[in-house]
């Protein structure tokens, strides 16, 4: 598929995915972006053949409503977020702040890792904002798309994100 160039998105607050390498997650994110009017960032390599056919399961006729970018390497993607003055959010297990003692602002970007690792520790070390979704003690993390949508809830209510959508 074809990248789009990175523009102003309609909501100013973005979802960037690190390397997924899980179709269906990939897919539930564009078809969440598409229903709340934000930009998906797909950061290379995915796990996966990055298609139309293997995303048409998961994101549905809404993938044809999605606006995303793709990127071919972190460092194209940080190029990008460091030129366009955006804060980096990141989503992990390692964070000692909770995403819901958090203040988010419009020109965030929420990074969530690979549903099989995460991120590496230099990614860690960029992210301007590092949070993790409280849960029970002993369990190891949440599905990746179901926690993006979690935190992009929040931070769609604090930044009135929300407003216009019915």
């Amino acid at each position: 598929m074809s990248a789009r160039p990175c523009e102003v998105p309609k909501i100013p607050l973005d979802l960037a995915l690190y390397q997924p390498d899980i179709a269906q997650n990939t897919g539930a994110m564009l078809r969440l972006c598409a229903c709340f009017g934000l930009r998906l960032h797909i950061i290379h390599p995915a796990g996966f053949t990055f298609s139309r056919q293997s995303l048409r399961r998961s994101a549905l006729d809404y993938l044809e409503h999605a606006d995303f970018s793709e990127h071919p390497s972190y460092a194209d993607f940080t190029a990008w977020r460091l030129g366009a003055g955006r804060r980096l959010v990141l989503l992990t297990t390692k964070a000692p702040t909770s995403a819901y003692e958090a203040r988010y602002a419009e020109n965030d970007v929420i990074l969530v890792g690979r549903a099989s690792a995460g991120v590496p520790d230099t990614v860690l070390a960029d992210a301007d904002l590092a949070l993790r979704i409280p849960m029970r003690q002993g369990r190891r993390s949440l599905n990746v798309a179901m926690a993006a949508s979690l935190v992009l809830g929040e931070a769609l209510r604090q930044t009135s994100g929300f407003a216009g959508l019915q």
